[in-house]
């Protein structure tokens, strides 16, 4: 959905007006109260917008028959060096021909795709007479691939489809098949592409990019760099924490953010200890799939729009600037609304009963920055480079981000500059 029509799930017309404490708290059962009387005490109009899902082990077989079943003839894929190496693009090539397709290869992406990365990509796919857009590879690959789709559909530069339903256009059909498992990319209605003359991210929403297909294929995250794993395990965790909190959250995006949130706190470790544990993968394959579905409804909040403007002006990893802002966020949230943050502490694991919900929400906080340690995430935002007096231009620049609509609390300029500068 829109993140207009996001809001107005919850109850209003204007994603950034106030918002009452009751209309933000959690439906947690009362004392005499069924399931059911908490659905029904909580029902309101829910929107939830999600790609047909091929998941499991092996399912990238089925590449082709969902790239035909599209209209597929000629699929462009989209993907990068790293999955050429490891392998993927090669089956999944394979799959493509076994189905009677001519698939043509662009793999010209690298972290944080690049504008103009996207405008040859899009170069690309015009030239070759392609048709279903195919994206194999992590969030940079998938948000390329997206934007290939825009500009086929809509023309112009890339950075003009900047903000909330500017994708006017029908997109070419698309599957995509996630290499990580955090970005959510592949189920999700939002694209971020680097602006590489104003170094910062754009955020792109639009219903339009729900891709057609997502084909979740586990045995793909398990040629996943370490450090790669950790930033993706904790992007995962900040969307479904963002989601279950944000303003445009419903009783359809919570289930799926609070099962994430258990799945990524018992399996992210493992996966790092032991990158060949197939049911940890699985885990965090379903979780990076359940938190795309809760975020790409619900929207996110104040982590994601600050995380892009670091993104941006450093192309740093998003998950890793994720992980470190996440908690600072987390306490500054639950100032306003420590209710909400009950539910997300007894999904991580933590005591609840009887404890104040501002104390869960501060251990909620260290929880998620004792798993950033385990993982191997730097503890501030200067060892990634970013130095106070880039503060008031990330500032500045953060409030303008689409994702910052949704927060579940009112954020003025002086409060991020407090955020980053806590977080260097």
């Amino acid at each position: 959905m829109s993140l207009t029509s996001a809001a107005m799930v919850t109850g209003g017309n204007d994603p950034s007006a106030d918002w009452s404490r009751d209309e933000c708290q959690c439906e947690l059962l009362g004392p005499q109260e069924t399931s059911t009387d908490a659905v029904r005490r909580s029902a309101r109009l829910a929107k939830f917008h999600v790609p047909e899902i091929v998941f499991g082990p092996g399912s990238l077989a089925e590449l082709g028959h969902c790239a035909l079943r599209l209209g597929g003839r000629r699929p462009f894929l989209v993907t990068d060096p790293g999955l050429i190496a490891a392998g993927w693009a090669d089956e999944a090539v394979a799959h493509l021909k076994r189905a009677g397709l001519r698939p043509v290869v662009w793999s010209e992406v690298t972290p944080n795709p690049k504008d103009h990365e996207v405008q040859a990509g899009f170069e690309r796919y015009t030239e070759s007479g392609c048709d279903v857009i195919v994206g194999v590879g992590g969030g940079s690959v998938i948000d390329a691939a997206k934007g290939v789709a825009i500009l086929s559909g809509n023309g112009g530069r890339i950075l003009d489809y900047e903000g909330v339903d500017q994708v006017i256009q029908p997109i070419p059909p698309t599957v995509m098949v996630p290499s990580t498992s955090g970005t959510g990319a592949d189920v999700s209605q939002f694209a971020v592409i680097t602006d590489t003359t104003e170094h910062i991210k754009i955020t792109i929403v639009s219903r339009t990019l729900v891709p057609d297909i997502s084909v979740i294929d586990p045995r793909l995250l398990t040629t996943m760099p370490d450090w790669l794993n950790a930033a993706t395990g904790l992007d995962a965790l900040t969307h479904a924490i963002e989601a279950f909190v944000s303003r445009a959250h419903n009783p359809l995006t919570d289930i799926h953010a609070l099962h994430a949130v258990e799945l990524i706190i018992g399996n992210l470790v493992r996966t790092q200890i032991d990158p060949k544990d197939f049911g940890a993968r699985l885990a965090m394959a379903q979780a990076a799939l359940e938190a795309g579905m809760a975020f790409t409804n619900a929207i996110l909040g104040a982590t994601h729009a600050m995380s892009h403007q670091v993104g941006g002006l450093l192309d740093a990893p998003h998950g890793v600037v994720n992980g470190v802002l996440l908690p600072h966020v987390i306490r500054f949230n639950a100032e306003a609304w420590p209710d909400r943050f009950v539910a997300l502490g007894a999904a991580a694991g933590l005591p609840t009963a009887g404890v104040p919900p501002h104390e869960v929400a501060a251990r909620l906080a260290d929880l998620v920055r004792a798993l950033a340690d385990d993982v191997g995430v730097p503890k501030g935002l200067a060892s990634l480079g970013v130095a106070e007096r880039d503060v008031p231009v990330l500032a500045r620049t953060t409030l303008k981000d689409a994702c910052m609509a949704t927060n579940p609390r009112i954020v003025e300029l002086r409060d991020v500059e407090t955020l980053f500068r806590e977080a260097l």
